[in-house]
């Protein structure tokens, strides 16, 4: 609600002062998000459907959520609050950790620490609850659920700070608060009781045995919270993307002098990216007109690079409909995705990529001129049929996690579009094909090496579908096919089994 407040100030349209919150759209219609003081003494809460929320307070205002919003807005908060501690961490519920480790004696203690950290907040509009404790999970019931200002020093008196709390402090899922209440464990203090007792700790161990996430299985939470069991955070680590700009003396209007300026900007985010050992995938331009309106030019890379020649090149392409207006007077390159990229030889004896003769400026090229859509890539599939291991996406698009290559047997590098029919004659059923005709011309087999079976997807097959038996042969001619037997005798899905030529080998 501060956030939305803090964009809404100055506005015309912010809305009048009273009852408010925040709201989703959902499949059963629209659900609160988060709901300001008013709005909440008058009963509305967070995750209540507006229909209910409206009867309570039939003149409450509404305003889009927006959690992406939120959650940027929340990892920038975690970098500036770095400055009370080595790092920080975002919580589960819109929150933030920070490890204050030897750090209250430079503010002269912990509630001197505390002060700071409201005051500090206080000036950026931001309402807040925090705590101190040896835990994540002390402070952050405290935070929640205690005082406004809690701090607990050493781990033993973890207990006695939190005992009154609720469960609900516990970090638990609703369901398992809800369980929890129905047998009559109500507060922090009820479960430390029962688990001290005889029996108490197996009891509720049986009771949240399939429970697999900690926020539903209280007993976890608990030895987190008294430290008893650690608790993993991911820190929030300040990720300095590579950003070059230009302020003209005078606004340019003429295409020839935009290629200049951005020819310029290329050389300059060449060298920030060679500094930090990174390659662009993902470049946005930004144009500054006189009259305050901003052009945006994006362009994603295939592979990553910093070749300001490439750059400039693709971006040329992006140009050609920019109207600059009365001038434009500034332009900011920034690169909002990089990879790491090793340095590259520059003298005769370079590499391809860097002429920009790689497959990768190829399809960079190609999808730019011709658009994304329009170009397509091979990407492995995870499925023994052959016909089935590959598919076609955009060039641009990362693989599925399902599309990893598995291990086969030696595969042809060519193969028919279509499996083709082929008459083979071999001494036993279950024998080697000893000669095969194909496309009219009949094959006498040298060498033979075989089988393997693959059997049909089920998930997707017929019943009737029959196995495969491939064999690797090689002809008189040195020539070397890929053939499969679709089916076996006797096995109940057919008559005699088919044969059919499916790959080339070079």
């Amino acid at each position: 609600m501060d956030r939305w407040r803090l964009a809404m100030a100055g506005r015309e349209d912010t809305p009048a002062a009273g009852p408010l919150v925040l709201i989703a759209d959902t499949a059963h219609g629209p659900r609160i998000e988060a709901v300001d003081s008013v709005a909440a003494a008058a009963g509305a809460c967070k995750g209540m459907m507006l229909a209910d929320a409206c009867t309570l307070c039939p003149g409450i205002t509404t305003a889009p959520a927006d959690p992406a919003g939120d959650l940027a807005f929340l990892e920038q908060l975690a970098l500036w609050a770095q400055r009370w501690g080595p790092w920080s961490a975002l919580d589960a519920t819109e929150g933030l950790l920070v490890d204050v480790t030897a750090v209250p004696h430079l503010f002269g203690g912990e509630e001197a620490l505390l002060a700071d950290i409201h005051a500090a907040f206080a000036r950026r509009g931001l309402t807040l609850r925090a705590a101190i404790a040896p835990t994540a999970g002390a402070a952050w019931a405290l935070a929640h659920y205690g005082p406004e200002r809690a701090i607990v020093e050493q781990r033993e008196g973890i207990m006695r700070a939190l005992a009154e709390l609720p469960v609900a402090a516990l970090r638990l899922d609703q369901d398992v608060v809800t369980v929890l209440r129905r047998l009559g464990l109500k507060r922090v203090g009820d479960i430390a009781g029962i688990e001290g007792g005889g029996g108490g700790r197996d009891a509720i161990q049986r009771r949240f045995r399939n429970r697999r996430s900690p926020a539903a299985n209280p007993l976890v939470r608990l030895d987190q919270l008294l430290g008893r069991m650690p608790e993993p955070l991911l820190p929030v680590i300040p990720q300095l993307l590579p950003l070059v700009q230009r302020r003209l003396l005078e606004p340019i209007r003429h295409r020839q002098l935009l290629d200049r300026v951005v020819a310029d900007l290329a050389r300059d985010m060449a060298r920030e990216l060679e500094e930090q050992g990174q390659g662009a995938r993902r470049l946005e331009l930004g144009l500054w007109r006189v009259d305050g309106e901003v052009v945006v030019r994006r362009l994603e890379l295939a592979a990553a690079t910093r070749d300001p020649a490439h750059i400039l090149r693709l971006f040329a392409a992006r140009l050609d409909d920019v109207d600059a207006g009365f001038g434009i007077e500034m332009l900011r390159l920034r690169a909002s995705w990089i990879e790491p990229l090793a340095l590259d030889q520059g003298d005769i004896e370079a590499r391809p990529e860097s002429r920009g003769t790689s497959l990768a400026a190829c399809i960079d090229r190609l999808s730019v001129r011709l658009g994304a859509k329009a170009v397509s890539r091979p990407v492995p599939y995870a499925s023994h049929l052959p016909e089935r291991a590959q598919r076609w996406q955009p060039p641009l698009d990362p693989e599925q996690s399902s599309q990893r290559l598995l291990e086969f047997h030696s595969r042809p590098q060519k193969l028919l579009d279509k499996p083709e029919k082929i008459a083979v004659l071999y001494a036993t059923p279950d024998g080697y094909p000893q000669r095969f005709r194909w496309r009219g011309e009949v094959h006498d087999v040298a060498r033979v090496e075989g089988p393997e079976r693959i059997a049909p997807e089920w998930w997707r097959e017929r019943g009737t579908a029959r196995l495969r038996d491939y064999y690797r042969i090689e002809d008189e001619q040195g020539r070397r096919y890929w053939i499969y037997r679709q089916g076996l005798i006797g096995d109940g899905r057919g008559g005699a089994p088919d044969w059919y030529l499916q790959g080339l080998y070079a």
